[in-house]
């Protein structure tokens, strides 16, 4: 039964021996797990994977051959399909579109035009709409609204993002912040930092200089203590991390990125943005909106011998990088593009590591522009990524 698992994980790449899959059968034999694919997932990567560099190949095995074998299991936690729950109901006028209607929606004519006809409906419009092309309401084709499709919108109502299409989100949103105590899969992520490491002798004469204290005892035939500078870490680290809308997606690989940078830099600090860094960043997303950080102050804080690295996805409108006003969240008086200028001006060290594939960069125009405004220093989150990026960093 489990043959066809075997032979697409070796086709993988993933290093799994017939022992190994034994093992898993013998696993099996024994009840270890009966009827749970979730234990027969952990069970299988346990016997079957010996390096954590093969476990998102795995995952990805795992996931094609056994897709949708998690419906039919019998568990008793399965959902009663005539319990429909309340939510559901409630979103029965959410329009899903087929790609030829999507094809056929046509945009208003840029950021500008948005704004300006978003102003002039919310003038004209009388009440509560649904469906349809024009006015402020759910589901339909209109720019604006909750539950509906537009390629350019204003979000205004809705709960979490669909089609990710929106320029601007007329509601408040609330992010989490990431999990700096992550440890599973952060040791290959420690190695690849390590090349950014650098050590330097300063400071008071108070370590123990112990092959100095043995030469020099030997030497003089008596205890011959010596000390040395302390050696320190003397990379000073300044991370941006983009939170909340399609990092969402990426939550686990930057909570094991962030963990391990916390856990390697003695001199690292951090903060969050959405999408594009403006004129304030933050510390804590639940006070996001009380406590935000200038970037100038930030600027005229940290020295230019920080290296500063920007983790984000790179994909958002365009208006977001390269209008005043753009923010999907709040209206800046300065373009994005502006502000990134200004800290990679002062951080001349820096780079931009983005989780999404790099076959699919060329796909999206704001992650083109942000690639040149970082003069091509964009690196995807491998961990061959990370090491070009570190050698950047350290040049």
């Amino acid at each position: 039964m489990f043959i066809p698992f075997f032979l697409e994980l070796k086709a993988a790449k993933v290093p799994v021996s017939l022992r190994e899959y034994l093992t898993l059968l013998e696993g099996m034999e024994q009840g270890l797990v009966d009827f749970d694919v979730e234990g027969f997932y952990y069970l299988s990567r346990a016997t079957l994977v010996k390096d954590e560099r093969f476990i998102d190949r795995f995952d990805q095995v795992f996931s094609q051959v056994f897709k949708g074998l998690e419906a039919v299991s019998g568990s008793a936690d399965a959902v009663d399909p005539t319990d429909i729950p309340d939510e559901w109901l409630r979103r029965m006028a959410e329009k899903f579109l087929t790609e030829e209607e999507k094809a056929m929606v046509k945009s208003l004519g840029g950021f500008e035009a948005l704004m300006e006809t978003l102003k002039q409906r919310l003038a004209e419009q009388q009440g509560r709409h649904q469906g349809g092309s024009k006015w402020i309401g759910t589901a339909g084709t209109s720019p604006f609204g909750a539950y509906g499709y537009n390629p350019e919108g204003v979000r205004i109502g809705q709960d979490k993002s669909r089609n990710r299409r929106a320029v601007k989100v007329w509601d408040r949103r609330d992010f989490k912040n990431l999990d700096d105590n992550v440890e599973i899969g952060t040791r290959n992520i420690k190695v690849a930092l390590k090349r950014l490491r650098k050590w330097i002798r300063q400071g008071a004469d108070e370590e123990l200089d112990l092959g100095g204290t043995i030469r020099s005892t030997a030497e003089h035939g008596y205890l011959d203590v010596k000390t040395r500078p302390e050696r320190r870490n003397a990379v000073k680290l300044l991370m941006f991390f983009d939170i909340g809308g399609s990092m969402d997606d990426h939550i686990k690989v930057a909570e094991e990125l962030f963990s391990a940078a916390k856990s390697e830099f003695k001199h690292m600090e951090y903060f969050y943005f959405h999408n594009c860094v403006y004129e304030g960043v933050w510390k804590d997303n639940k006070r996001r909106r009380v406590d935000v950080t200038s970037t100038f102050d930030l600027i005229r804080t940290f020295g230019s011998d920080y290296k500063a690295i920007f983790v984000g996805d790179a994909a958002m409108a365009p208006y977001e990088i390269s209008h005043p006003g753009g923010s999907v969240e709040h209206w800046n008086a300065e373009a994005g593009a502006v502000w990134l200028d200004r800290l990679t001006g002062h951080f001349s060290k820096s780079v931009w590591i983005n989780p999404v594939k790099e076959e699919y960069w060329g796909y999206s125009q704001s992650t083109q522009m942000l690639h040149k405004l970082m003069n091509g220093r964009m690196y995807p989150l491998t961990l061959g990524g990370l090491e070009n990026a570190t050698r950047e960093l350290s040049r």
